[in-house]
């Protein structure tokens, strides 16, 4: 089958031709219909995700059950799947001993848990082999190429959201409108609060308000100006604008920090009254439990949110990780390998 390879760090992504995989006892084997591109897979190319080459990138994957493993009964060939970061945790590690759910935590704290595109393989390519209970059925009607972003950058939003449980009366910012920032505006609105995005790029301002926002402000100040937020969800990794953006937050805001910079901390300002005077919390978020990607596919195939994609085939991949590094890629990018 084609694949894309990550060979070395910070080398370009290679479409090679490598054996396709079988499903193993407990594993699907999955005809990939649709792959989002994520930043993380940036991070893993520059060798933040560790020594893993050669890997195939690709953690937001759809397809079509084409074969089944020994031992599998909760999947059949025929159904429409998806996967995420996380398929598997070992069980028997210290953190596994405590019972918790495939989570993105689990594979910060479990050694051995099989994540996709990192410790397993990924799914930029024409087929993957994925833990059966790693995998979530997709709605009927769900088309592939929306299926795919919401598998992390919905998950991700949405898991972010849930985290901050923002109560009827309150007001939900986000910063970053991006690949997860455009579809945490549509996840807010949709939820019924009264949304507000932040943004530095002033061409962003109509399409914010489009996609839901009843507010679009520039940073911290206008947002204090505008009397403020409840909850400030941070989807970008420019940490010094949403540091600067919690001069918005108002008493007992929640601030969810979503977005990944590992070149640098995020910091708190002591400046003016300090955040625990305050009574601010500083959440950190990633994919929380498969009970809410379950919420958020069910949110999408509503059509309550709907992802911006760039598609391409799979011979295009590395045209396609130009645009994600370089930022030109403004939403989502969705590799289509069998298009």
């Amino acid at each position: 089958m084609k694949a894309v390879v990550m060979t070395s760090a910070n080398k370009p992504w290679e479409v090679q031709e490598v054996p396709t995989p079988t499903a193993e006892p407990g594993q699907v084997l999955v005809k990939v219909h649709a792959s989002g591109m994520c930043y993380t897979d940036v991070w893993a190319t520059t060798g933040y995700g560790g020594d893993i080459y050669p890997q195939t990138p690709g953690h937001e994957v759809v397809g079509e059950v084409v074969e089944v493993g020994a031992g599998v009964h909760t999947r059949r060939v025929g159904d429409r799947v998806g996967t995420t970061w996380v398929q598997a945790a070992c069980g028997r590690c210290d953190y596994c001993r405590e019972n918790r759910p495939l989570t993105g935590q689990t594979a910060m704290n479990c050694p051995g848990a099989r994540t996709t595109g990192f410790s397993a393989q990924g799914g930029h390519a024409e087929y993957i082999a994925i833990a059966a209970g790693g995998t979530v059925l997709l709605p009927d009607g769900l088309a592939y190429e929306d299926a795919a972003p919401m598998m992390c950058a919905g998950y991700t939003t949405w898991s972010g959201l849930r985290d901050a449980s923002p109560r009827p009366h309150e007001k939900v910012a986000v910063i970053g409108i991006g690949g997860l920032g455009h579809v945490a505006i549509q996840l807010a609105k949709a939820s019924g609060f009264e949304t507000i995005a932040l943004t530095h790029s002033p061409d962003k301002h109509e399409l914010a308000t489009r996609l839901g926002a009843d507010h679009v402000v520039a940073n911290g100040e206008e947002l204090r100006d505008l009397g403020g937020a409840d909850v400030l969800l941070v989807t970008t990794n420019a940490f010094d604008a949403a540091e600067e953006a919690m001069t918005g937050l108002r008493p007992d805001g929640r601030l969810v920090l979503s977005g990944l910079d590992f070149t640098r901390p995020f910091s708190i300002s002591s400046e003016g009254v300090p955040f625990h005077m305050m009574r601010q919390q500083v959440i950190g978020s990633t994919h929380g439990g498969q009970h809410y990607l379950s919420e958020v596919l069910d949110l999408a195939a509503k059509g309550r949110v709907k992802p911006i994609t760039e598609t391409f085939p799979l011979d295009r991949a590395t045209d396609a990780y130009d645009r994600l590094s370089s930022g030109q890629m403004r939403f989502r990018g969705v590799l289509l390998p069998h298009a």
